[in-house]
């Protein structure tokens, strides 16, 4: 079994390595999903309130909320899919971490996906998922509230780090290879 927590930035390559873990057959467990439905459950736009609703889970049920509220899901995968691999999208503080590595121990590995503001900005303006993604001052804020979350901290901590400043192909390959050491049980921390 292993499970890798993904971290990084927004327009860093997180949805990316999550999209080449789906397409090699490895499930993956959002944990922005969960943000998004708990938005859906109060009656909020989740385009319009996810980090208020986020701070909201946090100071309600603690900083581990969110990653708690994801363990089923990822228990889910492991149980009902013909996997022992699972990817959990977006680790965002050292409370997080701790809850999954509680939960799966040597199994679990964080994955730091990172790139430069600029080149994060142009990604995220070129995608242009909801209305801040293409305002710079918005895109700053953005990183500070997920660098107060501990984001900082857990990409420090990181077993292992893509650089996602090439091309999408090149980043395609790294994270593929380090998928497949898995499936070889070739991990080198």
């Amino acid at each position: 079994m292993h499970i890798f927590g993904t971290v990084g930035l927004p327009g860093s390559g997180k949805g990316e390595f999550a999209d080449v873990a789906r397409n090699a057959g490895v499930p993956v467990v959002t944990m922005g999903d969960v943000i998004r439905q708990a938005c859906r459950d109060r009656g909020r736009d989740p385009a319009a309130a996810h980090g208020e609703v986020a701070k909201a889970l946090r100071d309600e049920h603690g900083p581990a909320a969110i990653a708690e509220k994801s363990l089923p899901h990822i228990r889910e995968h492991l149980a009902d899919d013909d996997t022992d691999t699972v990817v959990v999208d977006g680790l965002r503080s050292m409370v997080e971490v701790e809850a999954f590595t509680d939960a799966f121990g040597d199994g679990f590995s964080i994955v730091s996906i990172e790139a430069p503001f600029d080149l994060r900005a142009e990604r995220l303006g070129e995608r242009s998922r909801d209305g801040t993604d293409t305002d710079l001052e918005a895109l700053r804020k953005r990183d500070e509230r997920e660098l107060g979350f501990g984001m900082g901290d857990v990409m420090d901590a990181a077993d292992y780090r893509i650089e996602n400043t090439d091309s999408l192909d090149d980043f395609r390959v790294e994270a593929r290879k380090l998928l497949s050491q898995v499936e070889t049980n070739d991990l080198q921390h």
